[in-house]
């Protein structure tokens, strides 16, 4: 590593360490229940951790953008990691990189102002955590060469193996759950029967 070189290892290496976090962070939001619970886990470290690895992947973006516009061996304008699709450089691996981030800017601005906003809307602005994963996996391979070559494929594999399973995992969840309606309605039934036949066969409530 010469001083040259410096931001372009500076660079692969934080969206390699992005790539992993990003799993993370979405491997976790899937496997939280409806509680926001981990089986086994308090409901405060499932939040701290999720919101300490978003956080942590949002400063390893930052560092992967700034040193790639820093790096001289090309040229990536810095308004290229905003907008997508302006980039002379791998125009359309790196728009995609700048999706994603905008995606996640979006996540991030919705999240902090999510006592303002509806409900509905912070969830469909949330959901969107599930496409700015595939995007960003696939600008990590489509720009970064390391990823088609040696042992680190194999790390792009297993992020999407470990991502499809707690997707296939999350939908077989939530085909056991019984709907919300039929819950309510099976609590109502429960409590109703429990009102009426309280009383024991043969014994006549109290007046």
């Amino acid at each position: 590593m010469t001083g040259s070189t410096v931001f372009w290892y500076a660079s692969r290496a934080t969206g390699i360490v992005t790539l992993l976090l990003l799993t993370a962070v979405l491997v976790l939001g899937l496997v939280v229940n409806r509680q926001g619970r981990i089986p086994g886990w308090p409901g405060f470290a499932v939040t701290s951790l999720h919101r300490n690895l978003s956080l942590l992947s949002v400063a390893f973006i930052t560092v992967h953008v700034v040193t790639a516009v820093l790096d001289t061996y090309v040229s990536i304008p810095l308004v290229s990691a905003l907008i997508p699709f302006t980039s002379g450089y791998e125009r359309f691996w790196l728009g995609l990189g700048a999706v994603s981030v905008d995606l996640m800017l979006a996540m991030i601005a919705t999240s902090l102002i999510r006592g303002r906003l509806d409900r509905r809307w912070w969830r469909a602005v949330h959901l969107l955590a599930y496409v700015s994963w595939p995007v960003a996996l696939a600008h990590s391979i489509g720009a970064g060469k390391d990823l088609q070559q040696g042992r680190l494929p194999w790390l792009a594999v297993g992020c999407a193996l470990v991502a499809v399973a707690a997707v296939a995992w999350r939908l077989a969840s939530a085909a056991r759950q019984v709907p919300r309606a039929a819950r309510v309605a099976a609590v109502f039934a429960e409590r109703t029967s429990r009102s009426s036949g309280g009383a024991r066969p043969g014994h006549r409530p109290a007046s």
